[in-house]
């Protein structure tokens, strides 16, 4: 991996972003970002050769079950409402996905499933609170659980005083995230991916503009972002996580009298502009995929920690890259303390 890594940034490097994109897969493959089929299927060694045929039928076979049942559905639906549009077909339609998750088994009818109508949005809606503010070990299945009773669902949601202990739980569980988040960047062996899982599911790090994650991570063919947020307004904002204590080289250097970002920062918004340029590219079919807005997208890089360079006073790094940033368009650079210590401001741990 450290091989590819650093044919990566050379070939950032060159501005061969092909070649980036390339070795970007292959790391994403070694750090299990992506599967083995996907992977095979879009690196054959021979492009003309021969496909897995057993795949190729198998998702075939799941989008004939899934278009039919669209039309099923799309037809009750115009029965139920004769007066209703295009727009209100596909409205409908895009509201089954909700629900999907959350198929239900009846207990006395083995072999038969069912859907009930909008309890898929109150469960997501669920699962976020539970996942945020209360420790519990698999939120979706207690979300399924409570929206699933009537009674447990009345008991939520007549319990006013329970609004000042979630709100307590939430700080409480934040607090300690964080202090995790801080214990895996100060670690001098965590890789990428390490970062990545202790800050997946912890938008709120980033700030109060941002509402959530995406769940789709690969928007465009051959680019997946380590973390895809969404602001109020629906667009995106992709996070670029490199390696914080464990980085090889050095976030500044000195240039003509002033501190200045080294060459791995800029190869890192290299590589995150170049997300960037595919997803305006691509920006129509995204919405059209994924409902999600790209052509505002905005991107920030998270590298490095001032204890990788205790000769440089941390105010002169922080300052480097804000003054670097001010030249920068659309692509923003902090280190994994800035991060850190502006979330602990925002929970008002000082």
């Amino acid at each position: 991996m450290q091989l590819l890594t650093e044919a990566r940034g050379h070939a950032a490097s060159v501005g061969e972003w092909e070649v980036v994109r390339l070795l970007q897969d292959s790391l994403d493959y070694a750090e299990e970002r992506i599967l083995q089929p996907d992977f095979n299927e879009r690196y054959r060694l021979f492009q003309d050769g021969i496909r897995n045929q057993r795949l190729r039928k198998f998702v075939a076979n799941m989008l004939e079950i899934k278009f039919k049942y669209v039309a099923e559905a799309g037809r009750e639906f115009l029965d139920q409402h004769p007066g209703a549009d295009v727009d209100d077909l596909l409205a409908y339609i895009n509201s089954l996905s909700h629900d999907a998750r959350h198929l239900g088994a009846p207990e006395g009818r083995p072999g038969r499933y069912s859907l009930f109508r909008s309890r898929g949005e109150t469960m997501v809606w669920l699962e976020r609170v539970l996942q945020e503010r209360v420790d519990i070990e698999d939120p979706e299945e207690a979300a399924q659980r409570i929206a699933a009773s009537p009674e447990a669902w009345a008991l939520l949601a007549a319990d006013s005083d329970g609004q000042m202990i979630l709100r307590a739980s939430q700080l409480q569980q934040r607090s300690a995230r964080l202090a995790s988040l801080r214990k895996m960047v100060e670690d001098r062996t965590a890789t990428e991916l390490d970062l990545q899982r202790a800050l997946e599911g912890q938008h709120w790090i980033f700030g109060g503009r941002f509402v959530g994650e995406a769940a789709q991570r690969r928007l465009v063919s051959g680019d997946e972002v380590d973390i895809p947020l969404i602001r109020g307004d629906g667009s995106l904002h992709i996070v670029e996580l490199k390696r914080a204590m464990s980085m090889k080289g050095s976030l500044v250097k000195r240039h003509r009298g002033a501190w200045v970002p080294t060459a791995e920062v800029h190869d890192a918004v290299g590589q995150a502009v170049n997300y960037l340029v595919g997803l305006d590219e691509n920006r129509q079919q995204i919405f059209e995929d994924f409902g999600i807005e790209t052509r505002r997208a905005s991107a920030v890089v998270l590298i490095g920690h001032p204890a990788v360079q205790p000769s440089v006073p941390e105010q002169a790094i922080n300052e480097a890259l804000r003054t670097f940033n001010t030249h920068v368009n659309r692509v923003e650079v902090i280190t994994y303390k800035e991060l850190i210590d502006n979330a602990r401001r925002s929970l008002g741990d000082l």
